[in-house]
């Protein structure tokens, strides 16, 4: 035994234990948010339940069950619950999401199972998804078309007729919404900032004047008509109507031009469920969020995730392989140079939101505000640069992960050996030459590796971003069609602060807490699929300058 001990390997073997145990609790974890987030978008039963509570009053429940658990009868005797039988020493109650919030007040309520008379599951329930006041669920009973209510022999084929067509010209008018009328409003002030710019330089002659007018009263021209045709098409989509009986047997009329899609869950087999489940994450990944981000989808804030890490690894890497070739290359050692490799670590360490409030203090109000002052005086005192915004975001992000890239690419560039520089230089080439391509080729994969490592930190900060550029909801994305196609001065939408927002600051808790575990997950993909990238990147420049190291 004591051989043993002395040979090491119960440490190995403690290692390895540790190893495996930590691997086991991240991906238990990762299970555990991915079972919980895309179970969501499961098509749920929807069951009607009569229930009596205890003042002997019979209510109708339509929902589905959203959760369960097992409460103790003690705890709810406590509580003033009276029970007319023994029912043991639990009782299971229901946590039912009824939707319908306009006409009832809670949309998930908690039912005792001891107070539910009946419970069934008809086929002809209707899942509602609208635009506003979240899921609706009843049975159509009949269409309002052209102010004529009509009850057709066959109600769920005119039923979703009616909303696809509702919802492709809600389509069609946020296209032009989004589109041309974005682009005119956007054109008309840019005639106001030139104009103003102009009288600020003194420069705003009769002839400018007059073009600029002429511009104007093209655009608002063209306005009109975009304008006139978005509400045709508005109106259009509104026109029609369904009624819908709900719960409490009362017929409710519902706009077309608020629905969005209808389910009739219980009808579903499990091929059916399978295909509205991938739909549902497709629309969760692909649309815009709506109802305080509790609904909708986190395309803006998957897209403004990605643009600032990327915007953010454009601009730490080179700043990042100059300092690590400084300082290992070129620098004489000494305190000055210790010093500065003691600065490095020590940055590594700063808590985050320090970053935030010194790009908040830097980069935003004191360059930003200079930038403003110099380049856009005709909008002032609106700001342009001298907001937070995607900018300085990125920036504030390279100084945080400028450590990580500097110490990998510093190791990188010390494992290359010293007979790989003096070959070059004795072969007539300059130490510029031996460096760009010689000493930077073969270091690129720690280089890579520094950059995964910066990408890895930088896409999960939320602290600093709340003060340098992210909000809650960004109207427009950073790059759209209007020049010049990328708009660095913009405010973005990203996925960390999305879930803080939705957890933290929603006014609806159950609802938000599936969707937490969502953006949980599409987070934790969205770091997986740009460190994948990295690392194939590093594979094939490793494969391609391993000759360099023979």
């Amino acid at each position: 035994m004591g051989k043993w001990f002395k040979s090491g390997s119960p440490w190995i073997w403690m290692t390895s234990g540790a190893v495996s145990v930590c691997l086991i609790a991240v991906l238990g974890l990762l299970l555990l948010i991915a079972w919980r987030g895309l179970s969501y978008f499961w098509p749920a039963d929807i069951y009607q339940w009569e229930i009596e509570d205890q003042n002997n009053v019979r209510s109708t429940i339509i929902g589905e069950i959203y959760d369960r658990e097992e409460v103790p009868v003690e705890r709810l005797l406590s509580a003033g619950h009276t029970f007319d039988a023994d029912v043991g020493d639990t009782v299971t109650r229901y946590l039912i999401k009824t939707g319908n919030r306009e006409f009832v007040s809670l949309d998930f309520r908690w039912v005792m199972e001891t107070d539910i008379i009946s419970r069934s599951k008809p086929n002809d329930i209707a899942v509602i998804e609208r635009s506003k006041n979240g899921d609706f669920y009843g049975y159509p009973v009949g269409i309002i078309e052209d102010g004529k209510r009509l009850t057709p022999e066959n109600i769920e084929t005119a039923f979703a007729e009616h909303i696809e067509r509702a919802v492709a010209l809600n389509d069609r008018a946020l296209a032009i919404q989004k589109g041309d009328i974005g682009t005119i409003n956007y054109e008309l002030e840019n005639l106001r900032l030139k104009s103003r710019k102009y009288e600020l330089n003194n420069a705003l002659t009769e002839s400018r004047k007059a073009d600029i007018e002429t511009q104007r009263a093209k655009l608002n021209a063209q306005y009109q008509i975009v304008e006139k045709e978005f509400f045709a098409l508005k109106t259009e989509a509104g026109r029609d109507s369904v009624i819908i009986r709900d719960m409490r047997g009362e017929e409710v009329v519902l706009k077309l031009d608020t629905i969005l899609d209808v389910t009739y869950a219980n009808r579903l087999g499990i091929l059916g469920k399978v295909g509205h489940w991938f739909i549902g994450i497709g629309k969760f990944v692909s649309d815009d969020p709506r109802e305080a981000n509790t609904e909708g989808g986190v395309f803006p804030a998957i897209f403004g995730t990605v643009f600032m890490v990327m915007l953010m690894a454009v601009i730490v890497t080179p700043f990042g392989v100059i300092a690590a070739i400084y300082l290992h290359e070129y620098a004489k050692k000494g305190p000055v140079t210790k010093m500065i490799r003691i600065a490095v670590i020590n940055l590594a360490g700063v808590p985050s939101i320090v970053y935030g409030v010194f790009g908040l203090g830097f980069f935003v109000y004191m360059f930003g505000g200079s930038i403003d002052q110099l380049f856009y005086p005709e909008a002032l005192p609106a700001p342009t640069f001298g907001s937070p915004g995607v900018i300085w975001s990125a920036l504030t992000l390279a100084i945080l992960t400028l450590p990580v890239v500097i110490v990998s690419t510093e190791e990188g560039l010390s494992r290359i050996p010293s007979s790989v520089r003096q070959g070059s230089l004795a072969l007539g080439a300059t130490k510029a030459e031996t460096l760009w391509r010689i000493i930077i080729p073969m270091a690129s994969p720690a280089i890579m590796t520094g950059l995964i490592l910066a990408v890895a930190r930088a896409a999960g900060e939320v602290a600093p971003l709340m003060l340098v550029g992210v909000v809650k909801l960004a109207p427009t994305l950073p790059i759209d069609m209007n020049f010049p196609f990328v708009h660095l001065e913009r405010k973005f939408m990203h996925l960390g602060f999305h879930i803080y927002d939705v957890g933290f600051q929603s006014p609806n808790v159950e609802a938000a807490r599936p969707l937490v575990y969502a953006t949980s997950f599409l987070l934790v993909s969205v770091i997986v699929a740009l460190n994948l990238t990295a690392i194939g990147v590093r594979n094939h420049l490793r494969e391609k300058y391993r000759s360099l190291e023979h």
